[in-house]
């Protein structure tokens, strides 16, 4: 008798699109009328600007890209912070791009939406060489149209990974070299750019997140969304894990990744973008859930992003890292186990 295999998805595939692992988190279905209250209410902007005004907190937290360095391949790992969510990983030969968000505005061409507050530490065509570029969803700060369409008119062809479902935004734009990837798979990077074989491949984990998509009024969560860890295993050492976790409300998912794929070395950890907390808690972390989620994942070192660069929600600019170092005295953990790097700031990490 011969037996017939079903095959069954995965619990996160709907027929309409993707949920959350916790398919009782429901994130996206919002009324229009909600939305349209919260905004006239101010939901979707700080209540207050940062102390002694936006001109002086850019001022503060900026620096000037040091691109002679940026020029340089990088074995061990070195980090530059261009602002929210958009870091430059340089790791075992590899420029690895996260979520390049460089033009004035997290909204449609870069034009519109939430005004930027820092200015970008440089532009598109002035980044260094990029080989891998990770995009976790297709919300207009993380997936911003102009910056994309400046570094493929710069000559960029990087290898990009993005999730389910969002590979048809680059091929409408004959953007080539795109994988989408599910929870949990995984892809080996064996070569730079330029075709060069790596001494050791790098590996790109897609890992889950507590979030949701949506990129116009009609395909809320049809495609997915989630993080990356970037494993990097030079010779017969042990993996240097980096993660990028995207944008996360705090959930059960980073126990579950730090089981799966080992504890992480170096963490992008988004700390902004929380307030009101009755609407974003689902979706956003605040600082406490912050780092409850890190030492979920077991990190040894973590980078604060997603603050302090676009008018996004109700809290200040400044408050970020003041709420972060109360959880971190919560914990009792040093102040500096989570680095606020300067826009433009780069650091290299021990491994």
């Amino acid at each position: 008798m011969t037996q017939k295999h079903v095959h069954t998805k995965p619990a996160h595939h709907r027929e309409a699109g993707f949920s959350n692992r916790d398919a009782s988190v429901l994130i996206g279905n919002f009324p229009w009328y909600e939305m349209v209250w919260r905004s006239l209410r101010g939901d979707f902007k700080p209540l207050t600007a940062p102390l002694n005004g936006y001109t002086d907190f850019a001022r503060e937290w900026s620096v000037a890209v040091d691109h002679a360095r940026l020029a340089q391949r990088q074995q061990a790992p070195v980090v530059t912070w261009l602002g929210h969510v958009s870091v430059l990983l340089q790791v075992g030969g590899l420029n690895v791009l996260t979520d390049p968000t460089l033009a004035d505005f997290a909204g449609p061409y870069g034009r519109f939406g939430a005004p930027r507050m820092v200015p970008a530490p440089l532009r598109g065509d002035r980044l260094p060489p990029i080989d891998v570029l990770l995009i976790s969803h297709n919300h207009y700060d993380h997936l911003c149209d102009a910056t994309i369409s400046v570094m493929v008119a710069s000559g960029q062809r990087p290898q990009i990974f993005v999730p389910l479902g969002l590979k048809a935004w680059f091929d409408a734009r004959n953007i080539p070299n795109v994988t989408e990837l599910d929870w949990w798979s995984h892809a080996d990077v064996m070569c730079d750019k330029t075709g060069q074989p790596l001494p050791e491949p790098v590996r790109l984990h897609f890992t889950p997140a507590q979030h949701w998509s949506r990129r116009t009024p009609f395909d809320t969560n049809a495609s997915l969304w989630g993080g990356y860890m970037v494993e990097h295993k030079p010779g017969a050492t042990d993996a240097w894990r980096f993660m990028f976790p995207g944008d996360t409300g705090y959930s059960s998912d980073f126990k579950a990744i730090r089981q799966r794929l080992g504890a992480v070395d170096f963490l992008a950890l988004p700390i902004g973008a929380y307030l009101p907390r009755d609407f974003m808690k689902k979706m956003h972390v605040n600082p406490a859930d912050a780092v409850q989620l890190m030492l979920d994942l077991d990190a040894k070192q973590a980078m604060g992003v997603h603050w302090g660069t676009f008018k996004l929600t109700q809290e200040a600019f400044d408050h970020p890292p003041r709420d972060l170092a109360a959880a971190l005295q919560a914990h009792g953990l040093a102040q500096n186990r989570v680095w606020l790097l300067r826009h433009g700031e780069t650091r290299a990490v021990e491994r």
